[in-house]
């Protein structure tokens, strides 16, 4: 094989050299920089692994000191153990999580009822929402800018405030540990109305006149026009609505008086106060592992929505 001259081979520039050498210091430095993210990460992922092993682990293994970070005897019996019975005692045999209820399918009823209670107030409160939306940021009625800023000023009002008048309203109207107590208070969203107020107005006026023109309804503008435009606007506030009601603890732990009606926060917190030794830990964390995997498959569905939605409504002040 022919090797060609020395005086051949060209020199490698050297802003070809400043240029790579650049780049890499440009790299260590974008790392230094994201430095504080990746430490903040850890602090939100070492609780989950934490709940992850716990779960996995055995009740004498919970029950070790020092604790272990990885499961020694990894197990399923969290979930259910099928070696436990109530007619006898069996060292190092618990009840799971699916057997430690005693009310009408057990843990499933208290899933159902979170996936029922927060799927109906997302989807109403939206659709609501939207419609009150498309009112105040479409059409010019008398009083509109007095009527947003009175919702603006509501935001203002801290949550707790309303415990108390919403309690007494419910018990008065017969609703305390119904459903109804659950999501008629919950159907008010101030936050939401606000941002999809906001990303209708960055929405050009003449796709609305151009249904009118056609002889469209308002309705049918609004289900057939708005709601379609509203997409991504919509999955952003479902993120937020759906965390805030799945995980909804404090007004549900007053409204409700049996466990039949207790949704998985209110079950879980139950469940800790009646076993709270180190080696029931293991059943306790299997319910809160079960609880936070529907959010988080939530979140990984809807998350591109949720950024698309933050970053329009942002085009029109």
């Amino acid at each position: 094989m022919a090797v060609a001259p020395m005086d051949t081979i060209a020199p490698v520039p050297r802003s070809q050299h400043r240029t790579q050498a650049g780049g890499g210091r440009s790299r260590i430095n974008g790392h230094l920089l994201r430095l504080p993210f990746y430490l903040l990460s850890l602090t939100m992922i070492a609780p989950f692994y934490w709940l992850i092993i716990t779960v996995f682990k055995p009740p004498a293994e919970l029950a070790r000191t020092p604790p272990s970070f990885v499961p020694q005897s990894p197990t399923f019996d969290n979930f259910y153990d099928p070696d436990w019975s109530a007619e006898r005692i069996n060292p190092g045999h618990l009840q799971g999580i699916f057997q430690r209820f005693q009310v009408d399918f057990g843990f499933w009823r208290f899933l159902f009822n979170s996936l029922f209670i927060t799927t109906t107030i997302t989807v109403a409160s939206l659709l609501i929402c939207s419609l009150a939306a498309y009112v105040i940021a479409k059409h010019d009625i008398k009083g509109r800018r007095t009527i947003f800023l009175m919702i603006i000023a509501s935001m203002m009002v801290p949550w707790q405030t309303t415990l108390i008048p919403n309690y007494v309203i419910m018990r008065n109207l017969g609703w305390l540990d119904s459903y109804a107590a659950y999501i008629v208070p919950a159907l008010a969203k101030a936050f939401v109305l606000f941002f999809l107020v906001q990303f209708l107005q960055s929405l050009p006026n003449e796709l609305i006149q151009a249904a009118r023109v056609d002889g469209a309804g308002e309705w049918r503008i609004w289900w057939k026009i708005v709601l379609p435009l509203l997409r991504p606007a919509l999955a952003a506030m479902s993120i937020f609505i759906v965390l805030a009601e799945w995980n909804n603890f404090l007004w549900p732990l007053i409204i409700v008086q049996s466990d039949q009606m207790a949704n998985l926060p209110v079950a879980l917190a139950r469940l800790n106060s009646y076993f709270g030794g180190p080696d029931h830990q293991g059943a306790i964390m299997a319910g809160g592992l079960l609880a936070s995997v529907p959010t988080i498959v939530f979140f990984l569905i809807f998350q591109k929505y949720f950024t698309r939605g933050i970053a329009l409504s942002g085009l029109k002040g």
